[in-house]
């Protein structure tokens, strides 16, 4: 694809989310990120205009043309808003389009594009979702991104499996290993950014649904490590009596 052919691709969507946006919607945003983010002023449902905008009005665009141009915006984004439409272009290929390899270009945009967890969430539950969903043989390959230098990436190891604990995949029932569960929670206990601790918290707390004794178990073990914020997420919706006994651990 040429690339004064991306660019007019890329002012599209840029204009697009710019014609949508307010500060007032900028302001309500940028409260979900105590840590700082550039917001627009686009909210979720302009983002979803947008991308089935483009994808109407570009409807010939082929798989390869849309990475292509998804690269681009993401290299070029300034604003919250543009990476998370990014991402989102991609959906509508994902599971019938690219070949394994894809995988480790998730990888690279968590490590150079993702900034908050808003981008790892929606990257990781709605588009590298889909990518697996079609290639359940690849779930357990993005073990090593909680080895990441790169904190955004270290939470996707934990948000990217939290739809896999138990998964209907065509005729058959995918279940994620729960050693993997709690390996990747020994990697990361310690680890000092809140957001990978609130992801450890998210993926007990959804494993507990379909193996809580072994979560329960687990948190027991190793209750001397858990920062208070994790274990209060990770228990969340068990009963309040066991929800009491491991808060007085």
């Amino acid at each position: 694809m040429a690339i004064d052919s991306v660019h007019a691709y890329i002012l599209y969507v840029k204009s697009a989310l710019m014609r949508r946006a307010t500060a007032e919607k900028a302001r309500a945003s940028e409260r979900y990120f105590p840590n700082g983010a550039v917001c627009l002023g686009a909210n979720a449902a302009d983002i979803k205009y947008t991308i089935n905008e483009f994808h109407q009005v570009y409807a010939d665009l082929t798989a390869n043309d849309m990475l292509a141009i998804v690269e681009a915006l993401l290299a070029d984004a300034k604003y919250n808003e543009e990476v998370l439409c990014a991402f989102g272009l991609l959906n509508k290929f994902v599971k019938r389009h690219y070949d394994d390899r894809l995988l480790d270009r998730f990888k690279y945009w968590l490590e150079h594009y993702a900034s908050n967890w808003a981008m790892v969430d929606d990257l990781c539950i709605k588009t590298i979702y889909l990518f697996l969903l079609s290639r359940p043989h690849l779930i357990e390959e993005t073990q090593h991104w909680a080895h990441s230098e790169v904190c955004w990436c270290r939470r996707a190891s934990n948000v990217v499996w939290v739809k896999f604990i138990e998964r209907k995949i065509g005729n058959e029932v995918y279940r994620l290993d729960k050693g993997l569960v709690f390996k990747n929670c020994d990697i990361l206990l310690s680890d000092p950014d809140e957001f990978v601790q609130k992801s450890i918290g998210w993926l007990l707390k959804v494993t507990a649904k379909y193996h809580q004794n072994e979560v329960v178990g687990y948190i027991q073990r190793n209750i001397t490590q858990f920062p208070r914020a994790t274990l209060r997420y990770a228990i969340e919706k068990m009963d309040i009596n066991v929800r009491q006994r491991l808060l007085s651990c």
